[in-house]
């Protein structure tokens, strides 16, 4: 099999609905890849000393297109198969952000694609977030740039 049959963007998607690491690793897992890396992102309780109770992720119309493009861009440059689900919504401490997955014959290039999938998604989909405060403040987080 030559590598562009091996990369492919197995999974992008923006929900509303709990994430499941479960079925972003298995849009990417196969017989030719003896390692599969999996991010997870939490929502913490935390954050520049400040005690966050909640988070809320708002998405642009387009951000899953945007989403789909980190994907296709790195699965393209790396050769392996990729997935990567985003929510938005109300989300609570202990709650899934944001879900990715690379495979690979080894897990070194795993490791390198995924963060640097995670990284990408980070800076180039259009996905805000609140940060609402246990003392009933709440700001933007890298909304402006």
């Amino acid at each position: 099999m030559t590598t562009s049959e091996h990369a492919s963007v197995r999974l992008a998607a923006i929900s509303d609905r709990p994430l499941d690491p479960a079925e972003v690793e298995a849009a990417v897992t196969g017989p030719a890849h003896g390692a599969v890396v999996v991010f997870t992102g939490k929502v913490r309780n935390h954050d520049g000393g400040q005690a966050v109770s909640a988070l809320e992720y708002s998405a642009h119309p387009e951000a899953e297109r945007f989403l789909r493009n980190c994907c296709a861009e790195l699965a393209a440059s790396s050769g392996l198969p990729v997935a990567a689900a985003h929510r938005i919504g109300q989300l609570t401490i202990g709650d899934l952000a944001i879900v990715v997955a690379v495979a690979a014959p080894h897990r070194a290039e795993a490791f390198t694609a995924c963060a640097e999938l995670v990284d990408r998604i980070k800076h180039e989909v259009p996905i805000w977030k609140r940060q609402l405060f246990a003392d009933g403040l709440s700001e933007w987080v890298n909304a402006c740039g």
